[in-house]
């Protein structure tokens, strides 16, 4: 049974994706509405366009450069029997279970890989140069950063021979997680607090676009919070406060910056901070 059910979900990867992605981004959207956690300084009309149309445009291409997706590449690996846990035999849930581990802490990795080094900085600003904070920053990056980000993310599968299904899950959890932890919804402080210690919340992930480089260079975990307490780099709230922080990128904060041509072009300007 557990067999058929994930072939199934194998076989039906890119509508499960699909399918995953709408439903929270209505769900999160709804939320942002009732319960919003900031005043934004842009509307929603100013920002959407080009934020949608960026994540459009990366879709097309990622599917263009790998038609078959990440999913079928693992399965591909899989067959072939590279990677630690086609040679390090583990049960089944256990090879998903820890592969999923690894692949977050992969992302975390090439987070404050691209933090660190100028040249990948200049194209991961784009994503923070978004002055507002809602679940559509979650899904905004630039092209070039999301075929590396596709590069390294095959290498990990290859390195790791993670099971196709860990990829999957790994994926779409991913990707629900990103659009919840930069949400512009409130959570009581109480249920916050509990959370952090499971995944990454919009509060705890906001301050990660703080203006403010020093905490910037914090909580760069996207989906498990706790590779920021490993590693040093977990701040619990910004200074300011969230009410009065102030996010994006010094420099780029002129509202033309959110029209689509301009955040295409922003890695090849001048004008705004280094890492």
């Amino acid at each position: 049974m557990i067999a058929a059910v994930l072939s199934w979900m194998l076989a039906h990867e890119p509508v499960i994706r699909l399918a995953v992605f709408a439903s929270v981004f209505v769900v999160m959207a709804a939320w942002e509405i009732a319960a919003p956690r900031r005043a934004l300084r842009l509307d929603r009309s100013q920002r959407w366009p080009g934020n949608l149309g960026m994540v459009t445009l990366n879709t097309l291409l990622v599917r263009a450069v790998l038609p078959a997706g990440a999913v079928a590449f693992a399965a591909w690996v899989e067959a072939h029997g590279w990677g630690l846990f086609n040679v390090w035999r583990l049960p089944s849930w256990a090879s998903i279970a820890l592969a999923s581990i690894l692949l977050d802490l992969a992302i975390y990795l090439q987070h404050v890989l691209f933090h660190a080094v100028p040249v990948l900085w200049r194209l991961h600003r784009m994503h923070h140069a978004d002055t507002g904070f809602d679940l559509t920053t979650g899904i905004r990056f630039h092209p070039v950063e999301m075929l590396l980000s596709l590069a390294i993310k095959l290498a990990v599968i290859v390195a790791l021979g993670a099971p196709a299904v860990a990829v999957l899950l790994f994926e779409v959890v991913l990707n629900a997680t990103a659009m919840f932890n930069h949400a512009n919804a409130r959570l009581p402080e109480r249920i916050d607090r509990a959370m952090r210690y499971v995944v990454v919340t919009p509060d705890m992930h906001r301050v990660h676009h703080s203006v403010v480089v020093a905490e910037s260079n914090s909580n760069f975990g996207f989906n498990l919070p706790w590779w920021d307490r490993l590693f040093g780099t977990y701040r619990a709230q910004p200074d300011a406060g969230h009410e009065r922080m102030t996010i994006g990128v010094a420099g780029l904060s002129d509202p033309a910056e959110q029209r689509f041509e301009r955040m295409l072009t922003q890695p090849f300007r001048v004008g705004a901070r280094e890492p």
